[in-house]
């Protein structure tokens, strides 16, 4: 009887072993002379000729696993990241049908980190103060550290750089540069003065490309582990390779939407099939750059645009896809005019749709039922001083919020009386960036120079960030969180960082960060989170990599 006992036990095992395997397409080790088995390394698999690239992390003991539905047969490449290395072998894997593939990857050091380092890693890296590195987080919206920080301009060549910069629009890249007309350039002033001197002298002493630079040892953040490895990470090639995709969002029938921040067109894709198909948005200014910034849904469903230096809003019809423009009126506006940014959220309760005039902080109220803008002007705080903002969502009773990116403050403006209310944030230069009001109708907003998130809660007038809850502070130096989004009543909030490849879940009761790395560099700027499934689903877009990029936690 023991003797049948001890088979039936082994028949069991065996079979839940096979049953485990059953479950996974791919599986293997991962592992490297220096470390063994290797925890928190991201392993890529894509198919040949496919534009869908999908992504797991080694746990504890160096394995990985892609669940059979994740990836169907067929040969597919293999690539990782871990910073430091490389992949020896293999790099090319066939995955038969009803079996699942097993491929051990053998890694190897690198003798150069340099195009290995993310953003964040280079600030980490560099010598110097916080406050004297803090300047370059302004180059990382066009081009990476690496290009800055390699090259082999002198002090006096860095100075004539930074006036080149300051000419291009925000929807540039190097390979796409796009001139501003002359006028004043809202977000982009030059660098000049002494700030200028004293910025490029700092650069040509750190520079790996000038001969003269200091030597400094090149700094990188630790692999993911525990829960960060718990995640599988879907890229989906867009077809246009010089696409900016800048805000992705998902609509009720689960179709994704993006805008292009360096064209005049929209994009829709199906997640399924990765099909994506380009909704062409008018020029309206023809000698102004291309782009769009914001991308929203009005309350049935609806995207509306904000068309940055066309210096117009759209509304796009989700079935038919038609476009309405509603261009600013001329004589408000001039060379260097740009809407970022729109909210249509809230306009059934009165029927406005906020947006702004980024060149001077104005704020836009556009009519729907006589097509007509009202121009309410910038915000001010008590002092007078003038509100820069940039993000604008609006809240349930479609009142204006306005974050203060160039500052601390947070405005709010009342649709009714049309006043003002402003509140400090904990610090001159948290910057607040971009945010989402909640269910409970609270902002949560994120600092992009404070390293953290914070919330605002209209009923009592408090602000909670991370001066005053450590624990909202970003894990990880240099995060400088572009948006936050909260779900779930706000138990759960999401972030993303431009600089450090990772996107954050924040637990807000316990202070919780979980960091998620991406598997290449991504440039990431608004986050949508679909919590409509058991658990949440990240989209961003890859501004840079011309991809939209969705990540699922396993917890």
């Amino acid at each position: 009887m023991q003797r049948r006992h001890i088979w039936l036990v082994l028949a069991l095992l065996a079979g839940g072993i096979n049953g485990a395997y059953a479950q996974d397409a791919l599986t293997g080790r991962v592992s490297s002379n220096e470390e063994g088995a290797m925890e928190g390394v991201l392993v890529s698999a894509k198919k040949d000729g496919a534009s869908i690239t999908t992504t797991v992390a080694t746990d504890a003991q160096g394995r990985y696993s892609f669940p059979a539905g994740r990836i169907e047969p067929g040969k597919y490449a293999i690539s990782i990241r871990a910073v430091g290395y490389k992949l020896d072998g293999p790099k090319t894997v066939d995955v038969p049908t009803g079996t699942t593939a097993t491929a051990d990857l053998q890694l190897s050091k690198v003798k150069n980190l340099v195009p290995q380092l993310s953003n964040g890693e280079w600030l980490l890296s560099l010598p110097g103060a916080d406050k004297q590195k803090a300047f370059l987080t302004l180059c990382v919206g066009c081009h990476t550290l690496q290009r800055v920080l390699t090259s082999n301009h002198d002090a006096a060549e860095f100075e004539q750089v930074f006036l080149r910069m300051a000419r291009y629009s925000p929807g540039s890249t190097p390979t796409h540069p796009q001139p501003l007309l002359p006028g004043p350039r809202g977000e982009r002033p030059a660098v000049t003065g002494e700030a200028a001197k004293a910025a490029a002298e700092f650069l040509a002493s750190v520079s790996l490309g000038n001969s003269e630079a200091a030597e400094y040892p090149l700094k990188t953040l630790p692999r993911p582990k525990g829960r960060s490895t718990k995640v599988v990470i879907t890229e989906y090639d867009l077809p246009r390779r010089n696409a900016l995709a800048h805000d992705v969002i998902v609509d009720r029938d689960g179709k994704v939407w993006y805008s292009d921040f360096g064209a005049q067109v929209v994009g829709v894709m199906d997640p399924k099939t990765g099909a994506t198909k380009d909704i062409a948005i008018p020029v309206v200014r023809p000698d102004q750059p291309k782009g769009d910034l914001d991308i929203e849904f009005d309350p049935d469903g609806n995207p509306w645009l904000a068309m940055m230096y066309q210096a117009a809003i759209a509304k796009i019809d989700r079935k038919t896809h038609d476009v309405s423009v509603f261009p600013f009126p001329g004589d408000w506006i001039s060379p260097s005019a740009q809407a970022s940014m729109v909210s249509p959220m809230h306009s059934n309760v009165d029927g406005k749709v906020w947006t702004n005039n980024q060149e001077d902080h104005s704020s836009y109220r556009l009519d729907l039922a006589s097509g007509k803008f009202e121009n309410l002007g910038p915000a001010k705080t008590p002092d007078g001083k003038q509100i820069r903002a940039y993000g604008m969502p609006s809240d349930q009773q479609n009142n204006l919020y306005q974050l203060e990116f160039g500052g601390g403050h947070i405005g709010r403006r009342d649709a009714k009386t049309r006043e003002v209310t402003v509140w400090p944030t904990s610090g001159a230069l948290t910057r607040p960036r971009r945010g989402r009001v909640d269910e409970q109708n609270r902002l949560w907003f994120a600092e992009y120079g404070g390293n953290a998130i914070g919330m605002f809660d209209p009923k009592t007038g408090a602000i909670k960030e991370w001066r005053a809850i450590k624990e909202w502070q970003m894990s990880t130096p240099w995060s400088a969180p572009y948006d936050v989004v909260a779900i779930r009543n706000g138990a759960e909030a999401w972030t993303g960082s431009m600089l450090t490849d990772q996107v954050s879940r924040i637990d807000t009761a316990t202070g919780e960060v979980v960091d998620y790395l991406l598997p290449r560099t991504t440039n990431i700027r608004r986050v949508f989170v679909d919590s409509s499934t058991e658990r949440p689903v990240l989209w961003i877009g890859s501004n840079h990599g011309a991809s939209i990029v969705k990540v699922e936690p396993l917890d």
